[in-house]
């Protein structure tokens, strides 16, 4: 067991680096997505107060814009299929497994990063304690860099998907929310006589 312990150490840093320097890239992607955000976010709000007073003939010219966020797609297939009580559903959710999927590439360094990281401090501390019961600091030292090395990456690669994740359910939580409006909205233009 100690051999097969030791001999995972060199893919748990490996692994541990693989989710570290993707985590960093998630970030980078995440600031760019953050600040397009900001300005769909405005042209999101200004359809839904045209949808509140025009109704759904607000979303008309949506699809024939410049490139669409995926929010904003789903909000022109809404107004396409508007006549389809079953379709709007299935738009909906399709939007929701969309977005579950990109949040799955978030939640793999998020929870991956820690795991790892711990491992990688369990591993060395054995050779680690060896070291120290022998005398041999040097040994002992060499160890204890690679057990805080692999515990701080781990953690900062946690936090650096912990934060991403938890800001981009919420965008997810408010555009469900909105998407449901506008079906609802939907809803009631077809039941009107």
């Amino acid at each position: 067991m100690f051999w097969i312990s030791n001999g995972l150490l060199v893919p748990v840093v490996l692994g541990l680096l693989f989710f570290f320097f993707k985590s960093l890239l998630q970030g980078g992607s995440f600031f760019t997505l953050w600040l397009y955000r900001g300005r769909e976010e405005r042209r999101a709000l200004a359809l839904l107060a045209d949808v509140e007073r025009e109704g759904v003939s607000a979303l008309s010219g949506l699809s024939d814009d410049r490139p669409l966020t995926p929010f904003l797609e789903t909000l022109a297939e809404l107004h396409e299929r508007r006549d389809d009580p079953a379709m709007i559903s299935r738009v909906i959710s399709e939007y929701e497994l969309r977005v579950d999927g990109e949040l799955g590439r978030v939640r793999l360094p998020a929870k991956f990063g820690p795991i790892l990281g711990l491992m990688g401090t369990l591993i060395p501390m054995g050779p680690a304690l060896v070291g120290l019961s022998t005398g041999d600091i040097g040994s002992m030292a060499y160890n204890m860099q690679i057990v805080f090395a692999t515990t701080v990456l781990g953690l900062l690669t946690g936090a650096i998907g912990y934060v991403i994740l938890q800001v981009r359910q919420r965008w997810l939580g408010f555009d469900l929310t909105r998407l449901d409006y506008v079906a609802e909205v939907v809803a009631s233009k077809r039941q009107a006589p």
